[in-house]
């Protein structure tokens, strides 16, 4: 019977791409291991872990960050039944670890491992964690984190790997500057209204700078054809589409990335060595998008635009600044390469080797 190794976590493609990138290395490392996804089951996990092959088992969880007192009952209700079903799966499974890459299903499950005595190690990709590694940093064995800044909310705790990219990212081509300015947008597979908006307000701002500019812009599948219209109108030369599927070739396309600030999104702009203008989403759990965008501006690698000051004009205005001073993308594009940790995947998997999970 084959070594199994559980993942868990999940929920959104920014915590299971690292997921699946602390997974493919460990399959380098150890042919014929069994890697198993625990996650929330949705049709979105099963999209992003079909072309790898992956099992994945659906853990009920829920969240209790920023709901209602009924919310949060229900959602204590539902880590409850997860944590039950928890310990049913790592008995059956018998993992020689277990690893949480964050999101409401890695709480139950990495909280099973922890009373089951299963050797145990977790990573946090913000800035700012999450409640749930806040929680369970306390009692794993091993911690992970993305940003040397983020062991203060552990106690010190947390060795600092970087996070988990896909491989291919790590052999992104350097773009040399040409005549256009490429300018990629998006904001996650379901698109960033505010930013949609704020770029289809910008158009008319930026229109004596039309030959000189091109974009490609996921605007996610409800804002396509408002977006399209736009770039139509204005004329514009801009590939629009609802979801950008070959993202890296995107990146080694673009001068400059418009984008949220997620933990997934800000380490693959800092890999492939993109200036980048940052557009935190004010909504997310305790704020993380705008520690990790705040992170990027200091270093020098992004701008940082809060979305209530995101207007069409203000946007047009930075990116004018940018196309006419090729100089400063470029200082930009060093400073991001500078964050980058490329290894994160090698890191973490060393830290599971030292647990003696094989």
């Amino acid at each position: 019977m084959a070594d199994t190794i559980v993942v868990a976590g999940g929920g959104t493609g920014g915590h299971l791409y690292p997921g699946i990138s602390i997974a493919q290395e460990i399959e380098t490392r150890r042919p014929g291991v069994e890697i198993v996804f625990a996650g929330a089951g949705t049709s979105l996990e099963r999209t992003i872990l079909a072309p790898h092959g992956y099992r994945l088992i659906a853990i009920r969880s829920g969240g209790v960050v920023g709901k209602s007192l009924t919310g949060r009952i229900r959602g204590i209700g539902r880590a409850m039944a997860g944590f039950a079903q928890s310990i049913r799966t790592l008995m059956r499974k018998r993992p020689r670890v277990v690893i949480g890459v964050g999101g409401y299903a890695s709480g139950p499950l990495v909280l099973a491992a922890v009373m089951l005595r299963v050797p145990s190690l977790i990573h946090e990709q913000n800035y700012y964690p999450g409640l749930t590694n806040r929680l369970l940093a306390p009692w794993v064995r091993r911690v992970a984190v993305s940003f040397e800044e983020t062991r203060r909310y552990f106690g010190g705790r947390g060795v600092v790997t970087g996070n988990p990219i896909r491989a291919e990212f790590r052999q992104a081509k350097r773009k040399a500057r040409g005549d256009t300015f490429n300018v990629l947008i998006f904001g996650g597979s379901q698109g960033a209204k505010a930013i949609n908006g704020a770029v289809v307000e910008a158009l008319p701002h930026l229109k004596e700078q039309r030959p000189a500019l091109r974009f490609l812009h996921g605007t996610g599948a409800a804002d396509h054809g408002r977006v399209a219209a736009a770039y139509q109108a204005a004329g514009f030369e801009a590939q629009v589409l609802p979801y950008i599927t070959d993202i890296l070739r995107a990146y080694e396309w673009a001068d400059l990335v418009l984008a949220r600030a997620g933990a997934g999104s800000v380490s693959e702009i800092a890999v492939c060595g993109k200036a980048s203008i940052l557009v935190p989403l004010p909504t997310s759990a305790h704020d993380h998008q705008r520690y990790n965008a705040r992170k990027f501006a200091e270093a020098g690698a992004s701008l940082l635009m809060e979305e209530s000051s995101l207007t069409g004009e203000a946007l047009a205005q930075a990116l004018l600044r940018l196309r006419s001073d090729p100089g400063r993308v470029s200082a930009m594009e060093r400073s991001a390469l500078l964050l980058a940790r490329p290894d994160a995947a090698v890191r973490i998997v060393d830290m599971v080797a030292e647990m003696q999970a094989w």
